[in-house]
């Protein structure tokens, strides 16, 4: 089961900034950042690390497009499930949709959501 944490806030440097807080190593972690960066893009540097797999996506509500974005997104990291994931939000405007569309088939039997994180 991959623990997947939620993180909103007003910047991607912030959000950024926030999960590189909460990290201590980052064996069998994943990220799923919306947006690009708009400062210091903290994560791009590991991008070729064995054991992070981070994904930029494009900003926009992925709850309202439908969530194919972050759908095909969220099944190319599952095929190797991380421990931890963490999906970094442009938006908290839409964020129980976004919530209950994780704790729906399929991801109810993979995904685990913790307590939400504000940057």
């Amino acid at each position: 089961m991959t623990l997947v944490t939620l993180v909103t806030g007003f910047s991607a440097s912030a959000r950024e900034a926030a999960i590189a807080a909460l990290l201590d190593d980052f064996s069998s972690t994943a990220l799923i950042l919306e947006g690009m960066p708009d400062g210091d893009a903290r994560f791009d540097r590991f991008g070729s690390a064995a054991d992070i797999q981070i994904k930029r996506i494009a900003p926009g509500c992925v709850c309202c497009i439908g969530n194919l974005t972050l759908r095909v997104t969220l099944n190319r990291i599952l095929r190797h499930p991380p421990a931890r994931l963490y999906l970094s939000l442009a938006t908290a405007t839409h964020l129980d949709e976004i919530k209950q569309f994780l704790i729906q088939a399929p991801y109810d039997a993979l995904l685990e959501l913790t307590d939400d994180l504000c940057a």
